[in-house]
């Protein structure tokens, strides 16, 4: 119910808490930083997991599994990736009673283990490229958590590539980005920028890394996904080479690319109101709730009348049905609207006497009176509106907190404000960007692609000639 939700201008923070456990998303765990991932919550997991699943199958990656726990010196192999992920580490070292010969770390990502495998597998060209991915969970010992958005334990996907030649590896990379792109804009109506992310800001091993990076509504920036071109760092940390056409033995070139539940505090973040979560027609698990209204003299003709309505609509609809009589209606509308449902179906003997039913959109709290044999029609285009609305709304709100900023004071100014995206020029320099972040908290999210072209003046801090135009924000 509405009056179990904080509203966003008093408290953002708290609304979003609020809406995962009153949406019955998540809750918190008896573990510290860890959370239970509910029914309601799964089920938009298992969601995102069939849509993606079908993406990676249809560019030709294969699923596999590999084991939770990683051998310590194996992170030791790459120097860049265990200094990058030492102070998260989770180390195992007692099993059965009694102390391991190595120490086994719970993995915080699978390069290690997974090139371990692949030095095993590949041999020749003729067995590249080798393209997998792995649903999972990971554990990073996370200092601050948040539910869905930083937690010690999440779910996720991680793809892992191998290639023949650098170029590639560099078009899996970019491959993969539009993956994630077409995923975010198209099913969860998430409206993200792509580009390279800053030298400081790449994974740990990478020779690049790229990502989409979406607006919330409290204008901060959240990584929704991301995709690494690895180069041949892990292939030389675990000598994966192969023998090429002409009998030459070459190291292979790698990429790591993945998304988590993460994506459930995005959607969350970027569409939901004071009323409770606001779900995208293609994600949502439920699509449709159908609530009779009644009272005992016609309990039987409305309740056989909305039975029928509801197999009709399952045809083509998820869709649940709200039959209970411990509830008033009132009742019932507001807790179906903070579930999330992107269209309900009221029917009452009104609706019954004239072979109608009402049907309310979510996303505004729009009503219409629809004949019967027409209701099927109308929800499939209320599905389609919906979706449309919901990432033009977060679109258009993304444009108008987006700025172009060349001057040191306003770019201050802004994030001592209400703040967004900022556009400014940067130099390149690693100190502009690290003196950006201890001034204003905001870091350089992403690089967008051709910004070379379109960086021009002098950097928004030091005054030396840009090199790159960077979208900045504060983030989570």
């Amino acid at each position: 119910m509405a009056d179990r939700i904080t509203p966003r201008n008093v408290n953002y923070s708290d609304w979003y808490i609020d809406i995962v456990i009153q949406a019955k998303l998540a809750d918190y765990s008896p573990v510290k930083g860890c959370m239970v991932i509910r029914p309601r919550g799964y089920a938009l997991w298992e969601r995102i997991q069939s849509v993606l699943d079908g993406m990676f199958k249809a560019t030709g990656h294969q699923n596999a599994y590999f084991p939770l726990l990683i051998p310590e010196s194996f992170l030791k192999k790459e120097a860049e990736h265990v200094e990058g992920f030492a102070p998260e580490l989770a180390v195992v070292t007692y099993g059965g009673g009694e102390p391991l010969e190595e120490p086994l770390v719970i993995r915080p990502t699978s390069e290690t283990i997974i090139w371990s495998m692949y030095k095993k597998w590949i041999q020749s060209y003729r067995d590249l490229p080798l393209l997998i991915n792995q649903w999972a969970n990971v554990l990073r010992w996370e200092k601050r958590t948040r539910l869905f958005l930083r937690t010690t334990e999440f779910l996720w996907q991680e793809g892992h590539t191998a290639h023949a030649t650098a170029e590639e590896a560099q078009e899996e990379t970019l491959r993969m980005l539009e993956v994630y792109r077409t995923f975010a804009e198209e099913y969860l109506a998430l409206p993200v920028l792509t580009g390279r992310k800053s030298e400081s800001e790449k994974f740990a091993g990478a020779v690049a890394t790229y990502a989409i990076e979406a607006m919330m509504q409290d204008r901060k920036a959240l990584q929704a996904g991301t995709s690494h071109n690895l180069g041949q760092n892990f292939a030389k940390a675990f000598d994966v080479t192969f023998q090429d056409k002409n009998g030459n033995l070459s190291y292979v070139y790698a990429t790591s690319w993945g998304v988590s539940t993460r994506l459930i505090g995005a959607l969350i973040m970027a569409h939901s109101d004071d009323k409770g979560l606001v779900l995208p027609p293609k994600i949502a698990p439920t699509q449709v709730v159908v609530i009779p209204i009644y009272k005992t003299a016609n309990k039987g003709e409305i309740l056989d009348y909305s039975s029928r309505l509801v197999q009709i609509l399952k045809e083509e609809f998820t869709v649940e049905y709200d039959p209970d009589d411990s509830s008033s209606p009132g009742y019932k509308f507001a807790e179906w609207e903070l579930l999330g449902v992107p269209v309900r179906v009221e029917v009452g003997p009104k609706d019954k006497e004239k072979n109608q039913v009402v049907l309310v959109r979510r996303d505004t709290g729009e009503k219409s009176f629809v004949p019967l044999n027409e209701v099927k029609q109308r929800i499939r285009e209320l599905l389609v509106a919906i979706q449309k609305d919901l990432y033009q709304r977060a679109l258009a709100f993304r444009t108008s907190h987006t700025r172009q900023i060349e001057d040191y004071t306003e770019f201050k100014t802004f994030f001592e404000e209400d703040g967004g995206f900022a556009e400014s020029p940067w130099c390149g320099s690693a100190n502009c960007e690290a003196h950006i972040k201890e001034d204003t908290k905001a870091t350089i999210r992403v690089l967008p692609f051709g910004n070379e072209e379109r960086a021009k003046g002098a950097c928004v801090v030091c005054g030396a000639p840009a090199k790159n135009l960077a979208i900045f924000a504060k983030s989570y």
